[in-house]
C-alpha cells in the first residue's frame, strides 16, 4: 500500500474523500479517524488526526481518515453531527468491506471525537479512543452506550473544550471511560503530539494483545 492512498467513493451525499494509510503487508486491524469541525478548518489532515493515523500506522492497523461532508472533494453541506454521523458510518463500512475481517477501531478528535463515539455506539468496533471529543453537544443525543473498551484524552489546557464540563459529564456516567489528562497541554497539543502518539499507541498495543 503506498503511503497515503486518496480517492473517493460515493458517500450518503455524494462523494466521499478518504486517505488510507497503512504499514507494509497486512494489517493487524484498521482504524477510521474522524477530524475536527469542518466549520472551523477541520480536515482530514489535521494535525491530531494525522498523530492518530500514524499510531495506529506504528502499531500495525491500516488508517482511514476521510473528509466529513463539505470538506475537501467529500461533496454535501455540514449538518451539525447528524449526516456527519452518516459520513462517519459509511466510513467504515467501506473500512470494513476493504479490510475484511480485521479489528476496527474508531477514533476522533474534538467534534470528530464526539461523532466517533456515536459511530461506535452503532458500528461495535473492539475499542474507541476520542481526544478532547465535544462532550456537550446535543444534536446526536447524550453520551451512548458502549460495547468496546473507551480511552479518553484530554490536555487540561483546553481552551476549545471545556476540560472542567467534560469532567463533569464522564463523571455521572454508569461505565466512564479510562482517562488521562495532560497537563499544560492545549485543545490542539500544541508540542506535545509525540506524548499523544505515545499514550493512543500504548492503548492500542494493549488491546489488540488482548485480541490474541
Amino acid at each position: 500500500m503506498s503511503q497515503w492512498e486518496r480517492y473517493t467513493i460515493d458517500g450518503p451525499a455524494g462523494a466521499l474523500e478518504f486517505a488510507v494509510g497503512g504499514a507494509e503487508g497486512e494489517p493487524r486491524g484498521v482504524a477510521v479517524i474522524c477530524h475536527p469541525h469542518p466549520l472551523y478548518g477541520g480536515t482530514l489532515d489535521n494535525k491530531v488526526t494525522y498523530t492518530l493515523a500514524r499510531a495506529a500506522e506504528q502499531c500495525g492497523l491500516a488508517s482511514v481518515r476521510f473528509n466529513f461532508r463539505g470538506v475537501g472533494q467529500s461533496e454535501g453541506l455540514h449538518d451539525g453531527g447528524s449526516g456527519e454521523l452518516d459520513d462517519a458510518l459509511a466510513a467504515i463500512a467501506h473500512a470494513r468491506e476493504r479490510f475484511e475481517g480485521q479489528p476496527l477501531l474508531v477514533a476522533g478528535f474534538s467534534f470528530g471525537g464526539w461523532v466517533s463515539l456515536h459511530a461506535a455506539a452503532q458500528s461495535e468496533p473492539v475499542q474507541l479512543i476520542t481526544v478532547a471529543p465535544a462532550l456537550r453537544y446535543t444534536t446526536l443525543g447524550g453520551i451512548p452506550a458502549l460495547s468496546c473498551p473507551w480511552f479518553y484524552i484530554h490536555g487540561e489546557a483546553d481552551d476549545v473544550i471545556a476540560p472542567g464540563d467534560n469532567r463533569e459529564t464522564l463523571a455521572a456516567l454508569d461505565h466512564p471511560p479510562r482517562q488521562v489528562w495532560l497537563p499544560n497541554v492545549g485543545h490542539f497539543f500544541h508540542g506535545h503530539l509525540t506524548a499523544l502518539r505515545t499514550h493512543v499507541s500504548e492503548v492500542i498495543e494493549t488491546r489488540w494483545a488482548e485480541l490474541h
